[in-house]
């Protein structure tokens, strides 16, 4: 069986033809890169952190503090990446996170996003928040696995064609944000006097949804301003209850998934009202400044849940140990998110195809010299926490 890991040797066998790397293969290389070819606007909405910041530096340090204590002598070969989340085969516990407004980072925009996935058949989660529609993403890459991530609009004729739109188009799950009902205090955009949305961009689901356009007075190509206007009376409902959820739940057979868990009396509450998946999220420190560390609110949220749902995890991920550790901590699977969009940012379809094969390598590596042959091998053996 052929590493992710093995990829280093065609590295280095293409430097001896005095052939390096088109881009960097580290995540702050690929962020410093990124940073040079962006907009000012599109550097602030994609690097930007709430207020202070602390949230993202919580993170972290998490990871700084959670140490790994590999195996030796255990023969970690031939790894086998292959992880089953609810229902969907991937070949990696990794999964690219929902990040929106992408045609701002790149012309190609969130298909491009998916089809650097779909190159190494890795899921991809689409935001409601795009600037390509559910359904382009889904004619662009139509067998590799994909979820549907939704922010749960005030109308509830909305929400469901949403969901059917998704279910039609062959998503696979829905994974329902929960930790934006208001909207962060993010500097760099506020610096800028910029949203993107307010210029029309991470709309783009709304335009090609029929109950949408059934409910607009005139046209978007007519009156762009007035759909806008029309789009945040609808866009989010900041007063979505657990009751919100169980109506999502009667609308779809589809497996659903809660993104934004810290505390495990949410989490607990996840398990009794149904849902199939929490991810422990703080949104990468984009949306509550002060907020814990995923990484320390992981733990005492898998004990929480005691395996009745799925748990996933996301926030701060930057290296392969990084998510060894979150697997470690009882994380069945990740959502990487920044490194891919850097990727994108510097090359496109192919920069974030070139991303994921640097953090998958990076991944591989970790996970034999832990002395593992299998992500699911991962356990509370394998860290130890600094105090």
């Amino acid at each position: 069986m052929t590493h992710y890991s093995d990829w280093q040797y065609e590295i280095y066998e293409a430097g001896l033809h005095g052939a390096p790397p088109l881009w960097p293969v580290d995540e702050p290389g690929l962020r410093k890169l990124a940073e040079q070819k962006l907009s000012p606007e599109a550097w602030a909405y994609t690097a930007g952190n709430a207020a202070s910041g602390s949230t993202t530096r919580a993170n972290a340090a998490a990871y700084g503090r959670v140490r790994l204590v590999p195996h030796v002598l255990s023969a970690p070969v031939p790894r086998d990446h292959t992880t089953m989340i609810l229902g969907t085969k991937l070949p990696t516990p990794v999964i690219l996170a929902p990040i929106g407004v992408m045609k701002l980072i790149h012309s190609e925009g969130e298909v491009g996003a998916a089809r650097g996935a779909a190159a190494l058949g890795m899921g991809f989660i689409h935001s409601t928040a795009s600037t390509t529609s559910m359904e382009e993403v889904a004619e662009a890459t139509p067998d590799n696995p994909r979820w549907y991530q939704m922010y749960i609009p005030r109308d509830e004729k909305l929400a469901v064609s949403f969901i059917q739109r998704a279910e039609k188009s062959g998503y696979q799950a829905i994974v329902i944000t929960l930790d934006t009902t208001t909207r962060a205090w993010r500097p760099l955009d506020l610096n800028l006097g910029h949203l993107p949305f307010l210029h029309g961009n991470g709309i783009a689901n709304y335009l090609a949804d029929p109950v949408f356009r059934a409910s607009l007075a005139v046209s978007p190509e007519k009156d762009m301003g007035a759909v806008i206007k029309r789009w945040r009376e609808v866009s989010a409902d900041p007063t979505i209850s657990w009751e919100k959820i169980q109506w999502v739940r009667k609308q779809t057979k589809l497996p659903i998934i809660l993104k934004g868990i810290l505390n495990p009396d949410d989490a607990r509450q996840a398990v009794k009202i149904g849902v199939d998946g929490i991810v422990v999220s703080n949104h990468g420190g984009r949306q509550l400044d002060g907020a814990i560390a995923t990484l320390d609110a992981l733990p005492a949220i898998v004990e929480a849940v005691d395996g009745k749902i799925t748990v996933l995890f996301d926030s701060g991920i930057r290296c392969g140990a990084d998510a060894i550790k979150a697997l470690a901590l009882g994380a069945q699977a990740v959502l990487l998110g920044r490194p891919w969009v850097w990727g994108l940012a510097v090359g496109g379809e192919k920069g974030v195809t070139h991303a994921l094969k640097c953090f998958l390598a990076d991944f591989d590596v970790s996970l034999g010299l832990t002395g593992h042959r299998r992500p699911s091998e991962l356990s509370l053996a394998d860290v130890t926490t600094i105090k």
